[in-house]
């Protein structure tokens, strides 16, 4: 169709020595696209009259028949054209896919490796769907949990940041009878499970069921447009209608269908949702659809997830309680503390756990050169950390326990910083050489950079509550939340949690925008009137999300609310500019000013003036600084 609207302008204005009559060339092409575009547009309107609705497409058809009845064929493809279009450009930003559900399915496990009782090794591999509640289930480093259910036998690390968002592997043994869940992944260790929940009923397959309602329910929101439509087009085809039996001139009353029919309107408000989209995605803000511009600039209350929005997500040395050791003192004089921090780091990067990777990520910034060592009878002691000798010193790494296990003893004023720092929600390591603790460190999550700057700026803007919530204990949360300027900080949340909370707000009629980063924010994503991601998250969550923020970066969320308010009021400034048109062409057309020739070019201006708004607003600056509401 674009192409026989562009084929009859050229025609029709370009000089064509060849061609003799181009007038009539240019008016077949129109006429073809004026009757293929009516036919989409003419389907959508008779789908909404069976809904007892009457749309804009309604009075695009009669306007596009009325256009071809009297002859204006360039008007009818023009006006046929600029609505699809339109629609094209909103349905395309709107429409999101469903292939995020799917994901989340094909991480669930499809086998599992059954056994008869907790002290059993010789396992059956059998398909999910055969496990019935009561099985016991061996689960091997490395593995995914394939149900709910509770440890029975063995012990280990388990990562469930698929169902916690908690980037850090949590200790879990028998002895606790601590639970799991279908989805975690057991990164060292050997446990049976006691099955307790299995398919749809666990929590994994709860987020999925969660997530498919939550989009289902987005599906019935109405366009703008559409609301607008219901007043605006049986006003105009009564007006024609009027006209037309009041004067017997039928070209006037069609006329005024060809006039009345809102082409600013039509391009206006795509247009500027276009260039909103576009200026966000120069600023890092990929915002989904129209509709998230009007949802955004409406919020009330921000809800944001901690682990990977609020903080890195990625454990990380936060505290270090290094002990000056004299040479001296030592039967080794080279062991000063950079001596300590190289052959810990030497130990660590032989593993693969969180906090190994944390220590080797720091000591590689505090000495970029360094060099490694290569361990000798290095051992890993499940739950408790790592020895070797290395560099024919015994080097131990990990938490009291294992000090204890070595006869190594700690201060007690050591004993009074790790317990301060793992009420804070602290892993608290040792560093110990020749049965010598020498460095004490606190591993964990830490804010993001600007993190506590954005809220503030939220805040400013005009955004009334700010809450985090979270799947980490309360303890953590509270440390957290201490540092940001939030109205209330949730810890120790599943995600069905996180969605009712949120349910739980809506019922007081506030708007909520969710941000998030994992799998296990999607129903909290899906439930909120917004759901925004963090770029650096999961591919589900950012399929799910209204707006994502590019490379997780936290200063573009009061970029993004001021963005919307931007948009939103450009959308409404062609509106304006829309019914001001029309209403001059209505009055001109009745008081003899404004005829079909003229009152076409006032139409077209009108279109290049809500166009040249619309690109104003992409080539603006945000300016967050806004005043509370």
């Amino acid at each position: 169709m674009s192409g026989l609207i562009i084929s009859a302008i050229l025609i029709q204005y370009l000089p064509i020595p060849f061609m003799r009559d181009r007038t009539l060339i240019a008016s077949i092409f129109y006429l073809l696209s004026g009757i293929l575009g009516l036919i989409p547009i003419f389907i959508k309107a008779l789908v909404s009259l069976q809904l007892r609705v009457i749309s804009i497409e309604l009075l695009v058809s009669v306007a596009i028949v009325g256009a071809l009845i009297i002859g204006e064929f360039s008007e009818a493809g023009i006006v046929a054209w600029l609505f699809l279009i339109g629609q094209i450009i909103e349905e395309s930003t709107l429409t999101k896919t469903r292939s995020a559900v799917k994901d989340l399915i094909d991480l669930s496990p499809q086998t599992a490796l059954r056994v008869t009782s907790p002290t059993a090794h010789d396992a059956e591999e059998v398909a999910i769907d055969a496990i019935k509640s009561g099985d016991y289930l061996l689960v091997k480093t490395g593995s995914q949990v394939p149900v709910d259910g509770v440890i029975v036998s063995g012990d280990g690390n388990l990562n469930e940041a698929s169902i916690t968002g908690e980037s850090t592997a949590r200790r879990k043994s028998a002895q606790d009878c601590d639970a799991v869940f279908a989805g975690s992944f057991l990164t060292d260790g050997m446990i049976v499970v006691r099955t307790t929940q299995v398919g749809d009923d666990t929590v994994f397959g709860r987020i999925i069921e969660v997530i498919e309602q939550a989009e289902d329910s987005k599906t019935a929101v109405q366009r703008f447009i559409d609301r607008f439509a219901r007043y605006y087009t049986p006003v105009v085809i009564l007006v024609s209608f009027a006209t037309g039996v009041l004067t017997s001139d039928v070209r006037l009353a069609i006329t005024i269908l060809v006039l009345g029919c809102p082409g600013a309107l039509v391009i206006g408000i795509p247009v500027s949702n276009v260039a909103g989209i576009g200026l966000g995605a120069k600023c890092g803000i990929l915002v989904k659809g129209a509709r998230m511009f009007h949802e955004l600039s409406k919020v009330d209350v921000m809800v944001l997830d901690k682990t990977g929005t609020l903080t890195n997500g990625i454990p990380a040395v936060a505290r270090v309680r290094e002990c000056t050791i004299p040479a001296t003192s030592s039967p080794y004089p080279e062991l000063d503390i950079n001596y300590v921090w190289r052959l810990a780091a030497s130990l660590e990067q032989e593993s693969t756990h969180p906090l190994a990777t944390a220590v080797v990520t720091y000591v590689q910034r505090r000495m970029p050169a360094i060099s490694f060592t290569q361990p000798k009878h290095f051992r890993v002691t499940a739950g408790q950390g790592v020895s070797a000798i290395c560099d024919q010193h015994t080097v131990v790494i990990g938490n009291r326990r294992l000090l204890q296990a070595h006869a190594i003893t700690v201060t007690p004023s050591d004993k009074i910083m790790a317990d301060k720092w793992m009420h804070a929600g602290l892993s608290v390591v040792f560093i110990a050489i020749d049965g010598r603790p020498c460095i004490m460190i606190g591993i964990g999550d830490t804010i993001r950079r600007h993190a506590n700057a954005a809220l503030r700026q939220l805040r400013r803007q005009g955004i009334g509550r700010l809450i985090m919530l979270s799947g980490d204990s309360q303890t953590v949360v509270n440390e957290i939340s201490s540092k940001l300027d939030l109205d209330e900080a949730h810890g120790d949340l599943l995600p069905q949690d996180k969605a009712n909370f949120i349910r739980t707000i809506q019922g007081s009629n506030q708007k909520i925008a969710f941000v998030g980063d994992g799998i296990n924010d999607g129903p909290a994503l899906a439930v909120a009137d917004l759901g925004i991601a963090m770029g650096d998250g999961t591919a589900t969550t950012i399929e799910i999300s209204d707006i994502v923020l590019l490379n997780s970066d936290i200063t573009k969320l009061p970029i993004a609310y001021a963005l919307a308010k931007a948009t939103v009021i450009n959308t409404y400034e062609n509106i304006g500019i829309a019914l001001i048109t029309i209403l001059i062409l209505i009055i001109g057309l009745f008081t003899g000013f404004i005829y079909m020739a003229s009152g076409m070019l006032v139409h077209e201006a009108s279109i290049l003036v809500v166009v040249i708004n619309a690109l104003r607003l992409s080539h603006r600056k945000l300016d967050t600084r806004q005043h509370r509401r």
